[in-house]
């Protein structure tokens, strides 16, 4: 029913930046929720930002004004650019999806998830 595959991970240097992307399949007529979320070295999940179906977006407060959420819909892609990188941003991230809408734009966790993808900020 969902299906997710991230890529675009890497290393940057801090300052620089980044775009994820995810492949995302969902077979469903209803709205539904999409987003990444990010877990560091002895942390926990993370979410870092939503969108739904119908473009609403939210994001954590740690990436507001370097991280933006976008979906192409005719390519059924998710993307994260993120912009001025900092080291504490070294992560694992994940796309994800939850077919619970409205409550996906506020629920902390989430239903599907991607394999995962690094990235690495270094000082």
């Amino acid at each position: 029913q969902v299906q997710l595959v991230e890529s675009g991970g890497g290393s940057v240097q801090a300052g620089g930046s980044l775009r994820l992307s995810c492949a995302v399949s969902i077979y469903t007529s209803r709205r539904y929720c999409t987003g990444w979320f990010r877990q560091a070295p002895g942390k926990g999940r993370e979410k870092v930002a939503v969108i739904d179906s119908d473009g609403e977006t939210n994001y954590a407060d740690s990436v507001k004004g370097r991280f933006t959420i976008s979906q192409d819909n005719a390519k059924n892609t998710l993307y994260l650019q993120m912009n001025r990188l900092k080291p504490e941003d070294t992560a694992m991230f994940y796309c994800a999806a939850d077919l619970g809408w409205p409550l996906c734009l506020s629920r902390p966790d989430f239903g599907y998830w991607g394999q995962g993808t690094q990235v690495t900020v270094s000082s």
